[in-house]
């Protein structure tokens, strides 16, 4: 049994390759068709095999009404006649009919519910982790990642119903009307009456809920990245004591929520109320003309069974199809919900004839180079600058100056407005973004770290890296002496131990040297450092600050820094004020000439710079 099952679960590989495009189909129905591709021989003998087993049941009722007509007969002429049939007909239900239905739920599911779920999910994560930093940066982490879970079980769910319930139901009714129609032509009158109006019931609820249950998916999902936001930011929560402002501004989501997903339940409420009546007449209508046609001796009492058997079926069967009906395009609201996340085209694309970077030196030169976020104020105007290979340029300016957009845009995380930025002559547009990212080190500010273990955050800077050099990177980090000492909950313990969510468990310096460690064990030409040791206390940063230099030895450096000492030793300083350069050139020179750096490092208190309003 355990083959059969593991045959049918690898019918379809959902991580099997597939043709990516940077712009989705924008549609319901071409969406839909392109994650199921792969499915279509499943699905047409999933289709197949619906409609037989459909066959199967009308026949049986056939058979059933047969039967009563045949047992008005002596029991000795019954079975030497049928004998023989009545044997085949108890062999098929025994086994050919469970061997059918076996192999219809088999492809339902364990070839389709599984599968097209994965494969939905593994697309969608694998298009959405393509997108650029500023498309994560303009919605709620909690919202994408909602979406990501919601639609692959509700794909899969809607695929589930055209086969259970949708494709075997229209057989059922079809076959319903030819058996009335053999036994007699006017059993068909009532039926196709109530059809007609189990039609019109139908259209005025799916109209309605397809909608509804958009509305109410994009309420559940509004609920999750409010509460997420929340989590993510529990110690901001916690250190200005808004607990009671949080739990208000969810409650305003959870509210919408329950009142989109009540407005939904109406719709249900008034169709099952429509359908009981409907399926009042249906039973009334045909058993009721079976048992007249009867008393008129125009039926036997075989039909009058078979038309009772086979209404009874349809009342309990039209609650059924028509909860799948509306299941069906309730999913399809939710798909059409996370398509709004997962099917929006990637905004930042290799270009057609992008080819690997390659580093000869190490050279950066950036020739008028503008970009402002699509607003008035904030990023960068017109700048032009050459960093040498091998040169350490320090950037100064208050918060809103414009250093971290050109870091952004060095590292392609947004394609600039204007300008280009060449690197050993090579425009970063026409390389591949993975090339280009590669041959970049960057020790940010905010050090946040993956939910793992620290071997594998260390090791993330080079994958393929041996123990031996991660422990080397983490003691050139002066990361060794905290190390030793870490156990998480689950008793893992020094590199095995995992740092929780953004490595929390760790204080800031502990991150900031598991990040520098990352970036030693890198090895790239290129080096950023984003404020690199502004989480450290003075002793560890005495420390670190020698293991940067060296570090810096033979790269091409650029360092934010607002603690203007940090970065003294620099080869070059460049000054930025509102997305211009205003001066550069090293410490001593820029103090003697006793302008902006001049003014700032005077002004300085503790070693910090003030702050401006602005984008930074």
């Amino acid at each position: 049994m355990k083959k059969l099952f593991t045959y049918f679960e690898t019918l379809v590989d959902p991580y099997g390759p597939y043709p990516r495009e940077d712009t989705p189909p924008q549609t319901l129905w071409r969406f839909m068709l392109g994650y199921t591709r792969p499915f279509k021989s499943v699905f047409w003998a999933a289709g197949i095999l619906s409609i037989v087993v459909a066959a199967i049941e009308i026949g049986l009722i056939y058979y059933m009404g047969w039967l009563v007509d045949l047992l008005t007969g002596s029991p000795a002429e019954v079975w030497a006649e049928h004998g023989n049939l009545l044997i085949w007909l108890a062999l098929f239900v025994l086994f050919i009919r469970p061997a059918i239905q076996l192999v219809d739920v088999l492809l339902l599911n364990n070839t389709i519910l599984p599968n097209l779920g994965t494969l939905v999910r593994w697309r969608a994560h694998n298009h959405v982790l393509r997108q650029s930093v500023g498309w994560f940066e303009n919605d709620f982490a909690g919202r994408i990642a909602n979406r990501i879970m919601q639609t692959p079980p509700a794909a899969g769910e809607a695929v589930f119903q055209v086969f259970d319930a949708l494709t075997y139901s229209v057989a059922y009714i079809v076959g319903a009307l030819v058996l009335l129609y053999g036994a007699d032509l006017r059993l068909m009158l009532p039926l196709l009456v109530w059809l007609v109006g189990y039609s019109l019931l139908m259209r005025w609820t799916l109209k309605r809920v397809g909608p509804a249950s958009q509305k109410a998916s994009d309420a559940r999902s509004a609920v999750t990245g409010r509460v997420v936001d929340s989590y993510t930011n529990i110690h901001s929560v916690k250190m200005f004591a808004h607990h009671d402002g949080e739990i208000n501004f969810a409650r305003e989501a959870i509210e919408e929520a329950r009142r989109t997903f009540a407005e939904e339940m109406r719709i249900y409420t008034v169709m099952d109320f429509v359908l009981v009546i409907l399926n009042g007449l249906l039973i009334v209508g045909v058993v009721g003309w079976a048992i007249f046609l009867w008393m008129q001796g125009s039926a036997s009492v075989g039909v009058v069974a078979a038309a009772s058997a086979l209404t009874l079926r349809l009342n309990a069967m039209t609650g059924w199809i028509m909860w799948a009906l509306t299941s069906f395009f309730r999913q399809l609201g939710v798909v059409a919900e996370g398509m709004e996340t997962i099917a929006q085209p990637i905004d930042l694309v290799d270009a057609s004839t992008a080819k690997p970077l390659a580093i000869a030196q190490g050279e950066i030169r950036i020739e008028n180079l503008t970009h402002r976020y699509g607003r008035e104020i904030g990023g960068l105007e017109g700048v032009n600058l050459t960093i040498s290979a091998g040169e350490k340029v320090g950037l100064v300016g208050r918060s809103g100056a414009g250093k971290s957009t050109l870091v952004k845009l060095l590292l392609r995380f947004y394609d600039a407005e204007a300008g280009r930025i060449l690197i050993d002559g090579q425009d970063i547009a026409h390389v591949t973004q993975d090339s280009l990212r590669s041959q970049i080190g960057m020790v940010q500010q905010d050090s946040s770290l993956l939910h793992r273990s620290l071997r594998e955050n260390i090791a993330y800077g080079r994958p393929e890296a041996s123990d031996a050099e991660i422990w080397q990177a983490a003691k050139e980090a002066e990361a060794l002496e905290f190390i030793d000492t870490l156990e998480d909950p689950q008793g893992r313990k020094g590199m095995s131990a995992h740092v929780g969510e953004r490595g929390v468990k760790l204080s800031g310096g502990q991150r900031q040297r598991i990040t520098l460690a990352r970036v030693i064990l890198k090895n790239a030409p290129i080096l950023l450092l984003d404020e690199a040791t502004s989480a450290l206390d003075s002793e560890v940063e005495a420390a670190i600050q020698d293991t940067l230099y060296g570090m810096m030895k033979g790269k091409t450096v650029i360092a934010i820094a607002h603690r203007l000492s940090t970065i003294a030793e620099m080869d070059r300083i460049v000054v930025l004020d509102r997305g211009l350069i205003l001066e550069e050139g090293t410490h001593s020179e820029l103090l003697a000439r006793g302008g902006v750096y001049a003014d700032l490092w005077a002004r300085q208190s503790g070693g910090f710079l003030g702050d401006e309003e602005g984008v930074s």
